[in-house]
């Protein structure tokens, strides 16, 4: 019986695949909640800080308000002389501004209306505020560095006086004054300067500052310092772990290919990789795949050339033996005999290379054509039709037996492939089918595919060459049967297509009570 060995079956194929946006992945979600964990914890982290400050500085300005109201209505009550045209006494207001107490970091001053200085905490206190000197500097170095800093002790305190006495005329009007500024020491101060009132009338000027704003801002500053710490250990771990999720992996499959490429292996081995969930694990598995696949197209190749090459020899040596003798012969009646017998052999040959050309071309004809939507039970019935109308008296004829409902069978496939497969095993059917015999095309519903069955009435197959037929080149033959006239290939190629299309075909033989009625070739393929 004529069949052939198909190529090897595709090697680690694969159904579906993870795509989609970067977030619908698994190393896409951990590469973004990583960089963002340490973003929101950095803005996080200044939002806070900076609602504190504003809200500490508010809060600041708020109390030395209400402090401010309450001392100016004490001086107010206690130090205001004269009637009908009130005036403050400076002595008594000086005193209660005194007998008051005044925190060390506040600072309270009182003017008159001309604005003059009546009284100030620091000087009736007789606090003394000590800081540490600047560092020793050159001769010379003073005068530089004033020149780069833009002032001098002299300028700063001359430019906060020029603020406090601009601030204090404005309270003058009777309105309440806050600000933030600088005082004469350069340091940033909350400043609140409140009329002191006698009815309507504005007898003087109380201002209440306090100089703790740099070190509120330094504290916000360093309550700053741990967010930026664990944003700063958030990004070095993201950076850690893409470099060893992601980095790493790549380059042990770059140095992979190049141990493919460099000592001629047949294929990568990851493991390691390959048993990863992600998508460096299906990119570990799809190159194990593709090498795998590649390995076993360099075996097949070889064993084809092998498998050419001795097919090739025999029909070359019937040639050589027969050209040799021809020389030898007498008669002509050997001769005619020697000339049969190379022409003959031509033929054969003939038909190999036809059908090794044939075969060698399959693999680039299914790559180039897209599978696409195609009717199988229409295209079983051309074919049968076809038969039926080239059919000689004698041959045996080819029914189609399909399926009782016109509910088209729906296949993904390439249609000129997919008829050879038919093509070959109906011509390997009828070969074997006695004169005037039948060859049966049926073809089914199964779950998920369609399946299609040929039958012939001839002796069946060999059990033990059930599968031996669809090796290439093999090639068995009843008795009386011209030698040379198959090349073994037809099966072999109707196997490697109905693969590719991811289906699969077997032989097996029709009996009644242990007797063979012939031999059935089944082929399925999945439902599009």
């Amino acid at each position: 019986m004529t069949a052939a060995a198909s190529g090897p079956p595709p090697a680690h194929r694969r159904d579906s695949r993870r795509t989609g946006w970067a977030l619908g992945s698994r190393l896409g979600r951990t590469i973004v909640i990583l960089n963002l964990l340490g973003l929101a914890f950095l803005i996080g982290g200044a939002l806070i800080v900076s609602e504190s400050r504003q809200g500490l500085v508010k809060a600041r300005q708020e109390s030395l308000t209400l402090q401010g109201d309450l001392i100016a209505n004490v001086i107010d009550q206690s130090a205001t002389v004269g009637e009908p045209a009130p005036a403050l006494d400076a002595d008594t207001a000086a005193g209660v501004l005194q007998s008051l107490f005044i925190p060390r970091s506040q600072r309270a001053r009182l003017y008159d209306t001309r604005g003059r200085l009546l009284a100030d905490s620091d000087t009736l206190a007789d606090r003394v505020d000590a800081s540490g000197l600047p560092p020793a500097r050159a001769r010379g170095q003073w005068r530089w560095a004033f020149a780069l800093d833009g002032s001098t002790p002299a300028k700063r305190a001359a430019g906060a006086r020029m603020a406090l006495t601009r601030e204090v005329a404005a309270a003058m009007t009777g309105a309440t004054v806050s600000a933030v500024r600088r005082d004469e020491d350069g340091r940033q101060a909350v400043s609140v300067s409140i009329p002191i009132r006698h009815v309507r009338a504005v007898l003087g000027v109380l201002t209440l500052e306090a100089a703790d704003v740099d070190s509120i801002i330094a504290a916000e500053r360093a309550a700053l310092i741990p967010f930026i710490l664990i944003a700063l250990g958030v990004a070095l771990l993201s950076s850690v772990v893409l470099i060893q999720n992601i980095a790493v992996p790549v380059l042990r499959l770059a140095r992979a290919a190049d141990r493919v490429r460099l000592s001629r292996a047949r294929a990568i081995s990851l493991p390691d990789l390959a048993g990863r969930k992600d998508e460096l694990g299906d990119l570990a598995r799809s190159l194990e795949a593709m090498t795998a696949a590649l390995a076993d197209r360099m075996v097949a190749i070889e064993r084809f050339a092998a498998d050419v090459s001795h097919e090739l020899r025999n029909p070359m040596t019937s040639i050589r033996s027969a050209v040799e003798t021809l020389e030898l012969v007498k008669t002509d009646a050997q001769r005619q005999r020697l000339t049969s017998i190379l022409q003959h052999d031509v033929g054969r040959l003939d038909r190999l290379i036809t059908d090794i050309s044939n075969a060698s071309r399959l693999d680039a004809e299914l790559s180039r054509n897209a599978p696409a939507p195609m009717d199988l039970s229409r295209l079983l019935s051309d074919i049968c039709d076809f038969y039926t109308a080239t059919s000689r008296p004698g041959e045996p004829r080819v029914t189609f037996r399909g399926p009782a409902s016109s509910e088209p069978m729906m296949v993904a496939g390439r249609e000129g492939p997919l008829g050879q497969v038919f093509r070959n095993l109906v011509d390997n059917a009828r070969s074997f089918s006695p004169p005037g015999g039948e060859v049966r095309v049926f073809v089914s519903r199964g779950r998920g595919e369609y399946q299609v069955r040929v039958e012939d009435d001839g002796p069946g197959v060999p059990p033990d060459n059930l599968e031996t037929v669809f090796e290439r080149f093999y090639t068995s033959r009843p008795k009386g049967t011209a030698f040379g006239g198959n090349s073994g290939l037809g099966l072999a190629i109707a196997r490697q297509i109905i693969e590719t299309h991811g289906g699969r075909i077997w032989a097996e033989n029709r009996q009644e009570d242990g007797r063979i009625l012939g031999a059935s070739f089944r082929a399925t393929l999945p439902a599009a």
